[in-house]
């Protein structure tokens, strides 16, 4: 087997290895799953012909980088995309993974999709994926006051949003957005 060869099984399994995470980490980013599969195809074309020298234990941070990186390209156009005139019925979740779990919270969709898109990138990279105030800053290239203050704004904006669904309070169910004091306390830091 040539090198070739070598790097491209190592794509694959790559790919099939971490495809799923990824697919969910771009899903949170776009808030729609076909935009999702087409970032992430895009995001692996990208780093395809630059494999053999980022395999290894960093490539799939390497790979989540390039995600947020040409979403962000994907958001400086003009033109954004098709534009629904109305709300899809609502499918049944299947699966317990935590992807179908966030897809059938309907109301969180509903609220990341009105953050702006660098807040919302902020909230998937520090709340969903869990990483460090420094980690996420590295990831978007701002300082780590930035990445405080996009997170504070965008929980704050979560919160109001979700607080002032009347529906949800008629079911009886609570909306819980922890601050950022009580996320600290729930779950041990990465740094």
């Amino acid at each position: 087997m040539n090198v070739k060869d070598t790097a491209a099984a190592d794509f694959e399994e790559f790919v099939n290895a971490c495809s799923p995470r990824l697919l969910r980490f771009a899903w949170l980013l776009t808030g729609d799953a076909h935009l999702a599969e087409d970032l992430l195809q895009t995001a692996l074309a990208k780093v395809w012909p630059k494999w053999p020298r980022i395999s290894g234990e960093h490539s799939e941070a390497y790979v989540r980088k390039t995600i947020v990186h040409t979403h962000a390209s994907w958001w400086q156009r003009r033109w954004r995309g098709e534009i629904p005139y109305g709300e899809l019925p609502d499918t049944a979740a299947t699966g317990s993974d935590a992807f179908s779990a966030l897809h059938s919270d309907h109301a969180l969709a509903q609220a990341m999709r009105q953050l702006p898109k660098r807040q919302r990138a902020v909230i998937v990279l520090r709340y969903f994926e869990d990483m460090s105030v420094e980690d996420t800053a590295e990831v978007l290239g701002c300082s780590p006051g930035t990445v405080k203050s996009q997170a504070s704004r965008a929980v704050r904006a979560l919160r109001k949003t979700l607080l002032d669904k009347e529906p949800q309070a008629a079911s009886g169910q609570e909306v819980n957005v922890p601050t950022e004091d009580e996320r600290h306390l729930r779950r041990p830091s990465r740094r």
